[in-house]
């Protein structure tokens, strides 16, 4: 049995005709259909209408509330056909085939930079442009992008949703939660194409490529020094300032390094997380583990405290 004729004409209705007909009144996007447009104006109202029944989380569209669903039970339908990784949605499995392909099919055409996505090139013209548009509505401070105005409002909250199961370390980022998964398992994604060196962190893998190709894209304005990584100029310009913006909360010592803090306060934790694989001796900074490792070896080093 064939379905009525409004069926037809509500599934023809759906249809994308090409002409954008519908008019955001708030900030006069335009869209093709019309749920469409209403979903999109639900940015502007926060109506937030479709809710988790697990955690209460609410979303403005079914999608969303379906592709959080995922988080609670585990599905990640989308698998990969070169490396069996999963994916919650099809979108994140489509943009992760490109790290096999190489592809990046959006440009910046300001400075002709080119990305997997469409979203991380709009937050990269950003950069150009020195739009930020989500606020922090606790502190005033502005973000490029909705997720790292999300990341950054964990700070108020103390929020850590990420619990690792083999050793039960708390993160408030996903990212750095995966990365620091791959501490246990050993796995290291990231190949470079010239030498074969395997890495952990994809940015790890950008930052090493430089090491072929010798660029040095960061550059201090004050003396003009230039640097492969931005973190490491950002810490150089703190000898410029003499800015220390890394507090100890037990002691109070500031630091001009995050990775300097991070091994002061294992001075007060007592945790040492640096293993020697030969004697079983640890030690709190990686540093004195290579002096250590010297010992085995039978090299002459200078002691470490």
């Amino acid at each position: 049995k064939s379905p009525p004729r409004s069926e037809h004409l509500k599934k023809h209705q759906r249809k994308p005709t090409g002409k954008k007909s519908h008019h955001c009144s708030d900030c006069g996007k335009t869209f093709s259909r019309l749920y469409t447009l209403q979903s999109h104006q639900r940015i502007h109202t926060g109506e937030k209408p479709f809710s988790c029944d697990q955690c209460g989380k609410s979303f403005v569209t079914s999608g969303c509330l379906t592709i959080h669903q995922r988080t609670h039970t585990g599905e990640k339908p989308y698998s990969c056909g070169q490396c069996k990784k999963s994916f919650v949605t099809s979108s994140c499995l489509t943009i992760h085939q490109r790290t096999h392909t190489g592809e990046k099919p959006y440009s910046c055409n300001q400075c002709g930079k080119s990305f997997v996505s469409s979203s991380r090139l709009t937050i990269h013209q950003r950069t150009h442009t020195g739009e930020k548009s989500y606020s922090c509505d606790q502190c005033g401070k502005r973000f490029v992008s909705s997720s790292h105005l999300t990341i950054h409002q964990r700070i108020h909250t103390g929020e850590k949703a990420y619990h690792c199961s083999d050793c039960g370390k708390s993160f408030s980022i996903s990212g750095n939660f995966k990365s620091h998964q791959r501490t246990h398992t050993g796995e290291k994604p990231y190949s470079c194409n010239q030498c074969e060196k395997s890495f952990a962190q994809s940015s790890n893998l950008i930052a090493h490529l430089r090491i072929h190709t010798g660029e040095k894209p960061h550059c201090c304005s004050e003396c003009g020094k230039t640097f492969s990584k931005l973190y490491t100029l950002q810490s150089h310009q703190r000898i410029h300032t003499g800015e220390k913006p890394y507090s100890c909360s037990d002691c109070g010592k500031i630091f001009s390094k995050l990775y300097t803090l991070l091994s002061h306060q294992r001075t007060h934790t007592g945790e040492r997380p640096h293993r020697c694989k030969q004697c079983g001796k640890s030690f709190i900074r990686s540093s004195c583990l290579m002096v250590h490792l010297r010992k085995h070896t039978g090299e002459k080093s200078f002691s470490c405290d």
